[in-house]
């Protein structure tokens, strides 16, 4: 079971600070278009702004084309229903609308704004929304009161022609139900032959019990329970809403409901449920207590009465958290980028069994990380994705998307899904477009077998699994056949599925050849062949870079386990460099791809270095599909002030002009310079057509230490450095990378490997 002590506080007084400072509020506008110039402000506003003004006139879609409706969302509430709190005025709920609000532009790059209305009257509730609707390219209502909520969403969705979405009912009920899908399938029981109890028939928990029907739970196998008891057919005082969901049933009370019953959903109070309740359930019973602050039954209290039960709450300090940022970001994006004119309830369920098919995929390092490292894999306590999954962008949108256009809510169908994912992996991951490329050049060259040396290591032997699942090359797992095996099946891989070549160096049929090959090569190096038999025997990395030089692969991954120059080292006593070899790191931050040379080999570069890591860079960005243009930074611009390192900046140039090299250059020269043409008026004689993508660094301390720091500033995303130059393409991954990192690498060893055959 997950450690459940791991509480995260705060006080009263961290809450008020967090939302008072450094200043009130949690969001902000920023402008997305240039207002640097006049011509700037002449094309924003007057007298530019009238063109498209006439155009919506004329065709009131094209909103869609030339303003941000078709990705705005309103969150819009009357604060009569707040979180749990109750009706404390329109103003009240601001903080969790603007918090909403924030949600949606972190989780899923939809723009939203809050709107509070002072009204507790549905109908004029109704009016208000309904003219101001056309605004935007969807409306998410929050924190209204039931019954009075069921009556505004519905006559909203018929009034507007934009997705309206009420999140408290449908975002639980989407999180809840997507649950329940993989809880039934851990528990072996099957959704049509659950018996389903509903404790609290709000808003979420009508909602919930009505998209677990529609997901495959039978309605006679329900039973709903208010604070008057069961809601059976024929009773009284029973509004249309809970009357939908009534059954003809014996039962009256909670308890005598849950005695056999196979799931409790509670969307009621704290302390609702018992222990005695809980120990009368059936075997592997599913208990998703979702009750906030407090869930109606803790997961401690369940645990002490039943250990084969699975558990999910509210909270996050718990596992299982139903949380509706799992549901209503991504619902929204794909809605939105269909033009959806609604949010029908075929869009919920491809929502709910697409959260429910991602939590059974492998976890992401970064999912950990979000965590404190610790890991989770599909089970039972982790049967819902984490928020912090970095792959919901891409997974769960275009399902929601092809459900709409299924459905003919679309507007504007997405012709091709496979483009529409690697546009939302770009999102909110700026490498996403730069990997799309390389992977897709990967898959369509001949397939590469990469040999991922520390095959041991759980972290790469999952990467291999990514690796092969993505078809982007033929892995092999370098080590003993049985820990590999163990390790894969501890973090939930099965290898029988998806069949991993492994390779043991000790008993290899290549290790005589490797041996004398390797001593061939070393022996007027003082190497003995008792030491090249070792080296092949006990070293993976040597091993590794064999299997790479004899051709029984063709690339290799390692650097998990040892750091950078020591792996350089071995694999250098096994390949040769071509003819220059550099570090080569990738700089992605606003919208733009910066290539960072030598970022790891060599430290402090004299001028015939440096003309050759510009060589080689300009060499590498063009394989990558890249027009190189190379500026050498410098704390000096062109010679002021000057300096023993600036000097060396500048001999390099001169050794280029001596050349003739087929790509611009320049320098030597501040950041600045290199990036912005606009500050280069003074200095009429530069040749750079346009910013500078290449940048040489005089010393690798300066390398590093600008790449990092962007890196830990935030707002960049920094992949590498990759190793270019050796006679057979080998990445070195930093120490304890990430299954990411190590997933990259072997597709840039692959692609590069690639661009190496070719010459």
């Amino acid at each position: 079971m997950p450690d459940l002590t791991d509480k995260q506080t705060f006080s009263d007084e961290d809450a008020l600070d967090f939302h008072r400072l450094p200043a009130p509020g949690k969001i902000s506008m920023a402008p997305i278009k240039p207002m640097a110039t006049q011509r700037d402000l002449s094309l924003a506003y007057s007298p530019g702004v009238a063109v498209p003004v006439l155009a919506i006139a004329a065709d009131i879609d094209k909103a869609y084309d030339y303003t941000s409706k078709g990705n705005l969302v309103a969150v819009i509430s009357n604060g009569t229903a707040i979180l749990g709190l109750g009706n404390l005025g329109h103003m009240a709920s601001k903080p969790v609308m603007e918090g909403k609000a924030v949600l949606f532009k972190r989780f899923a790059d939809v723009d939203s704004f809050d709107v509070e209305v002072k009204t507790t009257d549905p109908d004029e509730f109704i009016t208000v929304v309904k003219n101001i609707g056309d605004t935007w390219g969807g409306i998410n209502l929050e924190d209204i009161k039931s019954p009075e909520c069921f009556e505004i969403e519905a006559q909203l969705q018929d009034l507007l022609d934009i997705p309206v979405f009420h999140d408290d009912q449908h975002g639980t009920a989407i999180i809840s139900t997507a649950g329940l899908i993989n809880a039934a399938h851990i528990a072996g029981k099957k959704l049509e032959d659950l018996k389903v109890v509903l404790t609290g028939a709000g808003a979420a928990g009508l909602s919930s019990i009505g998209l677990m029907k529609a997901a495959g739970v039978r309605a006679e196998n329900t039973v709903i329970i208010d604070r008057e008891g069961v809601v059976y057919k024929g009773r009284a005082n029973v509004d249309q809403w809970k009357a939908a969901h009534a059954t003809d049933t014996h039962l009256r009370t909670l308890e005598e409901a849950m005695v056999g019953a196979d799931v409790v959903i509670g969307l009621s109070a704290k302390g609702a449920i018992t222990k005695e309740m809980v120990a009368s359930m059936a075997p592997n019973p599913i208990i998703f207590a979702m009750a906030n602050p407090d869930p109606e039954i803790t997961p401690e209290d369940v645990q002490s009465v039943r250990s084969d039960a699975i558990i999910a709450t509210g909270r996050s300090d718990y596992a299982n958290q139903v949380n509706n940022v799992l549901g209503f970001p991504y619902i929204f994006r794909g809605a939105l980028d269909v033009r959806a004119r609604r949010v029908n309830h075929e869009m919920k369920v491809a929502c709910a069994q697409a959260l429910a098919a991602l939590a059974r995929e492998d976890v992401p390092d970064e999912v950990a990380a979000a965590y404190r490292g610790r890991k989770l894999k599909f089970g039972r306590d982790y049967i819902i994705p984490t928020p912090f999954d970095p792959r919901l962008i891409w997974y769960i949108p275009p399902f929601v998307a092809q459900a709409a256009m299924d459905t003919g809510v679309a507007r504007k169908p997405i012709e091709d899904m496979d483009e529409y994912r690697t546009r939302l992996r770009s999102r909110l991951d700026p490498s996403a477009a730069l990997m799309q490329n390389i992977s897709g050049a990967v898959r369509a060259a001949p397939n590469k077998r990469v040999v991922f040396a520390e095959g041991e290591e759980t972290s790469v032997i999952r990467a291999a699994w990514g690796f092969k699942q993505a078809e982007l090359g033929t892995p092999i797992l370098l080590g003993r056949e049985e820990l590999i095996r163990k390790n894969a099946a501890e973090a939930g891989l099965n290898f029988d599925e998806m069949a991993i070549e492994i390779v043991n160096a000790r008993v290899s049929e290549h290790n005589a050849d490797y041996t004398d090959w390797l001593y061939e090569r070393l022996q007027r190096r003082g190497y003995l062949r008792r030491d090249v038999q070792r080296m092949i025997n006990q070293d993976r990395n040597y091993f590794a870079a064999a299997m790479c030089a004899r051709g029984q692969a063709d690339c290799m991954v390692t650097g998990v386990t040892r750091n950078f120059n020591m792996v350089l080292k071995e694999v250098r006593r096994v390949l040769d460099v071509k003819e220059r070899m550099i570090g080569l790191s990738i700089l992605l931050a606003k919208g733009r791809t910066l290539f960072v040379a030598d970022t790891s080999i060599h430290e402090l570069p004299n001028a015939e270095e440096l003309a050759e890591i510009a060589i080689q860079a300009a060499e590498t960005v063009r394989k990558l599909g890249k027009t190189p243009r190379v500026a050498f930074l410098s704390y000096s611009t062109f010679g002021n002030p000057p300096g023993d390192r600036a000097e060396k900046v500048r001999e390099a140039i001169r050794i280029l002009d001596a050349r003739g090299v087929d790509f611009e250059y320049e320098g030597e020269m501040p950041p600045e310079l290199a990036l912005d043409p606009e500050q280069r008026a003074a200095y009429p004689f530069m040749r750079l057509s346009g910013h500078a993508n290449v940048l040489v660094m005089p010393a690798i301390h300066s390398a590093a230490i600008s790449t990092r720091l962007v890196q830990a500033l935030g707002g960049a995303t920094v992949i590498g450095p990759l190793l270019v130059g050796l006679e057979k393409s080998v990445q070195i991954v930093s120490l304890g990378a990430s299954v990411s990192e190590i997933i990259t690498a072997a597709t840039f060893a692959a692609y590069e490997e690639g661009a190496i055959g070719e010459e």
